[in-house]
């Protein structure tokens, strides 16, 4: 049996498409999309208002994520601060390219870009 790296589930599926948080709140909207590398949460990234996908890394103490953003396959470790390789996850890797970035279409306000940091 295979042992794989801490904190990474390679049999973890995206929860779904974009920020889970965002997504149940009536004016969630996020800049960039991670995945948690260990239970498949989606959410948003540090610059982002919600900040997301760094809370699930606090509650739960899953502290690698990846990219959730088409073209991009790195991993970070919350824990230690720093960029690590990763293993291979389940598709899909990255949010449909149809999806507006920052998303999801219709809820990010005209003036994002002075309220992100």
């Amino acid at each position: 049996m295979k042992k794989h790296q801490r904190g990474i589930d390679p049999a973890s599926e995206p929860s779904g498409d974009g920020c889970v948080e965002c997504l149940a709140s009536a004016n969630g909207w996020w800049l960039h999309l991670r995945r948690c590398a260990e239970c498949g949460h989606i959410g948003c990234c540090d610059s982002s208002p919600g900040q997301h996908a760094s809370k699930h890394a606090a509650q739960t103490g899953h502290s690698i994520i990846c990219s959730f953003e088409p073209g991009e396959d790195w991993f970070y470790d919350y824990q230690t601060q720093e960029m690590i390789k990763g293993e291979k996850l389940p598709p899909p890797h990255a949010h449909p390219i149809s999806q507006p970035t920052p998303g999801p279409a219709g809820r990010v306000p005209p003036n994002w870009e002075s309220l992100v940091t």
